[in-house]
C-alpha cells in the first residue's frame, strides 16, 4: 500500500505536458504565459542576487575608501610644514642663542609637536644714542638672533 501511495505522489507532483499538437490555441497561450512567468521569476531572483552583491561590494568599497582617506591624512600629517616667523632667540647658559626652544614653542603654538629653526637672522642692536652720534657700532651694542623660518612636524 505504501508503494502505491508513493507512486501516486510522484505522478501528482509533475504531470507531463501534452504534446504541442494537442494543446490547441488557448493551450499554447497558457503555456506561453507559464514560460514567461518562469522567466520573470528567474530574472527577479537574478536581480535580487545582483543587488545583494552590489550592496556587499559597495560596503567593501566604502571601507576601502575610508581606510585610504585615513592613510592619506596620516601621510599628510607627517609632511613637515614651513612657517615664516620673527621670534627673538634667548641666550642659552653658554651664551649662544637658543633658537631650538623658540622654534619648538612656535610650532607647538601652531598645533604641532616639534619644531626646528630653518633660517635665522642676526642683527647688531645699538641704543639710539650710539646711532644719533653717527656711529654704527660700539661697546653698548650687542647681537640679537631671530628665528625667521621654522619647520614644524
Amino acid at each position: 500500500m505504501v508503494a502505491v501511495v508513493a507512486a501516486a505522489a510522484q505522478d501528482a507532483v509533475k504531470p507531463a505536458p501534452p504534446p504541442a499538437e494537442e494543446l490547441g490555441f488557448f493551450g499554447k497561450i497558457g503555456r506561453w504565459f507559464d514560460e514567461q512567468a518562469t522567466n520573470f521569476n528567474s530574472n527577479l531572483k537574478d536581480a535580487g542576487t545582483k543587488f545583494e552583491n552590489f550592496g556587499r561590494e559597495a560596503g567593501i568599497a566604502a571601507k576601502t575608501t575610508v581606510d585610504s582617506a585615513k592613510d592619506a591624512a596620516d601621510a599628510l600629517s607627517r609632511i613637515p610644514k614651513i612657517y615664516t616667523v620673527h621670534e627673538k632667540c634667548p641666550a642659552a647658559p653658554n651664551g649662544a642663542p637658543d633658537c631650538l626652544t623658540v622654534a619648538t614653542n612656535a610650532c607647538k603654538a601652531k598645533g604641532f609637536q616639534t619644531g626646528k629653526s630653518a633660517d635665522m637672522t642676526t642683527a647688531e642692536v645699538c641704543p639710539p644714542q650710539v646711532l644719533l652720534s653717527g656711529r654704527s657700532s660700539g661697546p653698548e651694542c650687542h647681537d640679537e638672533t631671530f628665528v625667521s623660518r621654522i619647520i614644524c612636524q
